[in-house]
């Protein structure tokens, strides 16, 4: 098979990643459909961006998804990633390799395990962001915790979780500190180079798209 495609372990099946979203689940109407109790109906999906597959964990299953063993949030896939949703075990091929420069083998080392909740709050810190790596300022706690709805409070402590795990010293602008740094690692990416624009939110009322370029469902 030529393009992408991912491999379903148990029965060997081969099924071509679409161009833009495929879904992963138990359910009848996804792309990738695992026969496996440990799955939900909608568990994951598969994002394409430019040159970039990113798998998604949808965060609506009590399993969790993996890929080559560690817990994800949400993850640039490479040729050969095993991809774990509950215990059904996949592999992922076919795609096309990136040149193993010493910048991308430094986003790779240096680059935590991010919970969703914190990828969620890091999209939210770096929404200013227009169509360049630098931008006039990453959002407030304040602003955070009215995006995600959640309080001000858990905010802060999500971003002190942060700072740790990205080794962000105290000090002045730290949260301009920490969006750069995530922005410079490809954590949190800009569309401009795709194609941006407004979308459209579920309630109607236009919103930037959200600078993964994942498409989450409503809360």
């Amino acid at each position: 098979m030529d393009s992408p495609y991912i491999r379903i372990e148990d029965t060997g099946e081969a099924i071509p990643l679409r161009d833009e979203v495929t879904t992963i689940g138990r359910g009848l109407r996804v792309d990738v459909r695992l026969d496996d109790p440990s799955v939900s109906r909608f568990h994951a999906e598969i994002v394409r961006r430019g040159p970039y597959f990113y798998l998604a964990d949808l965060g609506l299953s009590r399993n969790g998804t993996q890929v080559n063993g560690r817990p994800i949030a949400r993850r640039v896939l490479e040729d050969g990633d095993v991809l774990t949703f509950g215990s059904a075990r996949c592999r992922i091929m076919g795609l096309p390799s990136e040149e193993a420069t010493a910048e991308v083998e430094q986003r790779r080392s240096t680059a935590p395990e991010l919970t969703k909740r914190e990828l969620d709050v890091l999209i939210s810190l770096c929404r200013p962001a227009l169509t360049d790596d630098a931008f006039i300022t990453p959002a407030t706690a304040k602003e955070i915790a009215t995006d995600m709805t959640v309080t001000e409070a858990a905010v802060k402590q999500h971003l002190l979780r942060l700072y740790g795990k990205f080794r962000v010293p105290e000090g002045t602008n730290r949260r301009a500190r920490l969006a750069n740094l995530v922005i410079h690692l490809g954590l949190v990416r800009p569309l401009a180079d795709y194609g941006s624009g407004q979308v459209q939110h579920a309630h109607g009322a236009a919103q930037q798209p959200p600078l993964d370029g994942v498409q989450r469902p409503a809360e």
